[in-house]
């Protein structure tokens, strides 16, 4: 395997919230980073000015996931910046939250195609090009443990993410690639706080048993540790971060 400081990493949905944390981190520790965005051209801009004033590699990437052709575009891109990829780091992901019966058809294809689908393009591309060696780490939730009333679809297509970490956890086990997820609990991004009133966030924070919502930079420190060489021995996991919430 390649020393740490000539590894390259393909963050997605990357440019804001713990995808950011994981950039920043990845790049401290002597990584390359590309860092994909959908929409948030200025943030990803800014992350990578602010990466390489540090003294990091790193190219902010526009693809759009959700769109068949892009999982391609992102790697070929990347390559091109750095040579051959050696991590992928599923972050990208939506949640729309309400009760099953009044889910609509449009907040559910939404969910599908970048929770479930662009994850399995990644997932696919990652396959056919990391290197021999790698690390891939997906992002699940904790929801997925606690089923939680309005969460039916979220949790849905992160269980199946965690199902297709199972198995390319042992597909790529010849070519020495991990395959794992992290399953944060409730972290104070954007992601988790839109939507939800003062009242509901704390009484979301009540329930752990710190009495706080995780920060991204917590986060960021599990998915650095499982991309980095230490972790080899950890493969086909679903790292539960939470706080201790169930």
């Amino acid at each position: 395997m390649t020393t740490q400081q000539q590894r390259a990493a393909i963050v997605t949905g990357g440019s804001r919230g713990i995808g950011a944390a994981i950039a920043r981190r990845l790049a401290q520790d002597g990584i390359a980073v590309a860092i994909n965005y959908a929409t948030g051209k200025a943030a990803a801009d800014a992350l990578v000015e602010e990466i390489q004033a540090a003294g990091g590699r790193a190219l902010a990437v526009q693809a759009d996931l959700a769109d068949p052709t892009t999982a391609v575009q992102l790697f070929d891109a990347a390559e091109n910046a750095f040579g051959k990829i050696d991590i992928l780091i599923n972050n990208a992901g939506v949640m729309e939250l309400a009760p099953l019966a009044e889910m609509s058809d449009q907040a559910f294809a939404r969910q599908i195609s970048v929770n479930l689908e662009s994850v399995f393009r990644s997932l696919r591309e990652a396959a056919r090009r990391l290197r021999d060696g790698g690390r891939i780490v997906n992002f699940s939730s904790s929801v997925v443990g606690l089923y939680q009333p309005t969460y039916s679809v979220y949790a849905a297509t992160k269980a199946a993410v965690e199902a297709m970490t199972h198995v390319l956890a042992k597909e790529l086990g010849s070519r020495r690639i991990t395959v794992n997820a992290v399953a944060p609990g409730p972290v104070e991004t954007r992601l988790f706080l839109d939507g939800k009133s003062e009242q509901q966030v704390r009484a979301i924070a009540a329930m752990n048993p710190f009495g706080r919502l995780g920060q991204p930079d917590e986060i960021a420190g599990i998915v650095a540790f499982l991309a980095s060489h230490d972790s080899g021995w950890i493969n086909g996991q679903i790292i539960r971060a939470n706080g201790g919430v169930f």
